[in-house]
């Protein structure tokens, strides 16, 4: 039996997570290196990674994506099975749920939950599966960049399993929904029709869209988030009944794409599907496709992100409000990730690196990570989810970026400070951009898989090897 046969077959495959043959390196990574893997391994349900045993119990979108980034580094199996346990759940419309739900998890453990949703009856004009519950709305399209980096872990057990051949006209299908369905605003790029598909959930950026949402009233609703986080850091009563409100009339609507009063072009969303977009070729052209078509796309969408989003004057991509008709100017950090497109002119590159180590974002200089939003903004608050504290993804996305555009010293530094704080917070959700106080759940999967690549291109790095 060839190596390839072996892993396939082999249980142990998903029991053990921490290779003991990586690269040494010092102590202090070993020591990372081995609590990173432990959070997923704590955090692994068999068939999926959740992104936190107590606050999310469930299956997520994104965080699957940077879960199987980082599992590739331990199992390129379970990161296969990672992406493949979510593309089971796909609706026949093409959309990636932004929850699958896990049936032995209580419905009163996470809100909203599946009596909520009702993703097989309201869903079912739309495709929703029968044998699985889900949500109805999606999270950002970060699928196809993970799946080309799962397989490039292990080129050899992928295409014994047909990984790529399976996973991508599913990945095909995801991005024609968002390029068909999603273009509300006739422009070229994909709508987020809900604050909680773009991922960064109570961002300012979505105050002035969301207020024009009468919120459902507190009483038809009960947050299950406060049970296990600080209501100091968490959205609002008032910015969760507009949300629920949201949901319950797309659900009400049969999840229907067109109808809400909330539409909105992210920078953020939209450069992750077209980096995505750059992924699928060399997919295409790994299974013996053509890829040009997709290249070309991904440009178009490069051209019509700065056309409609990027304001040369403030250094940065904002929002446009397709409902209200123009940008929202929120500096939050979304209009910094498209540093990570290889397709920006050079011009945006510059003055995107030049915002983030300026005084509104100031890293390298005054914070450790990151900041989410603006830290001269008024609605700054460096505890409260997106409205200013760091996260580990955002990170992750922009020190790909400033390697990407040669800003080498930049990307060092930033990666140094992901790891840091990664350790000393025990990989936490998110964390206070000035301190590294760690704050939501700890032993949380994402940072910690994240954590797992860093480390894996600090080591290749120093060995001369491939960071990709």
């Amino acid at each position: 039996m060839d190596r390839t046969a072996q892993l396939i077959a082999r249980p142990a495959e998903y029991a053990a997570v921490y290779d003991p043959a990586a690269p040494p390196g010092s102590p202090h990574l070993r020591a990372l290196r081995r609590g990173a893997a432990e959070v997923l391994e704590d955090n692994w349900t068999g068939t999926s990674t959740v992104p936190s045993r107590r606050l999310y119990p469930h299956q997520w979108s994104w965080d699957s994506a940077f879960i199987a980034i980082g599992l590739r580094h331990v199992s390129p199996l379970r990161a296969q099975t990672e992406l493949e346990t979510l593309l089971d759940a796909q609706w026949g419309d093409g959309r990636i749920p932004h929850i699958v739900f896990n049936p032995s998890v209580p419905l009163d453990a996470y809100f909203p939950s599946p009596d909520f949703w009702r993703s097989s009856t309201a869903g079912r004009a739309a495709g929703a599966p029968r044998t699985v519950q889900t949500s109805g709305i999606v999270q950002p399209p970060v699928h196809a960049l993970a799946a080309w980096l799962v397989h490039r872990a292990d080129p050899g057990l992928s295409r014994a399993r047909g990984f790529l051949a399976r996973v991508y006209p599913r990945l095909a299908a995801w991005h024609r929904y968002l390029l068909h369905r999603r273009d509300l605003g006739g422009g070229g790029l994909a709508c987020v029709v809900h604050p909680w598909e773009q991922g960064m959930d109570n961002a300012p950026s979505w105050d002035a869209p969301l207020a024009r949402i009468v919120p459902a009233p507190a009483r038809s609703f009960r947050r299950a988030d406060l049970d296990h986080g600080a209501a100091e850091d968490r959205p609002t009563d008032l910015d969760y009944g507009r949300y629920v409100r949201l949901a319950t009339d797309y659900r009400d609507g049969q999840y229907a794409d067109g109808n809400s009063d909330f539409a909105v072009e992210d920078p953020s969303f939209n450069a992750l599907l077209i980096a995505s977009e750059h992924a699928l070729a060399r997919i295409a052209r790994e299974l013996g496709a053509t890829a040009t078509a997709r290249h070309a796309r991904a440009e178009r969408l490069t051209a019509a992100l700065v056309e409609r989003l990027w304001d040369p004057a403030e250094g940065m991509f904002f929002c446009r409000d397709v409902r209200g008709g123009g940008l929202v100017r929120e500096r939050g950090v979304s209009g910094l990730v498209p540093l990570l497109l290889p397709g920006l002119p050079r011009e945006v590159t510059t003055a995107v690196v030049r915002t983030l180590k300026g005084p509104h974002f100031a890293v390298g200089t005054t914070t450790r990570l990151v900041p989410s939003y603006d830290l001269l903004g008024e609605a700054f608050d460096p505890h409260r989810y997106w409205r200013g504290p760091a996260w580990f993804n955002t990170a992750w996305l922009l020190e790909r970026g400033l390697r990407l555009h040669g800003r080498t010293a930049d990307a060092d530094a930033l990666r140094e400070a992901v790891l840091d704080t990664a350790l000393t917070s025990d990989f936490a959700e998110y964390v206070d951009p000035y301190t590294g106080e760690a704050c939501g759940a700890t032993g949380f999967s994402w940072t910690a898989a994240l954590t797992l690549d860093l480390l894996h291109q600090h080591a290749t790095a120093h060995k001369g090897g491939d960071q990709g």
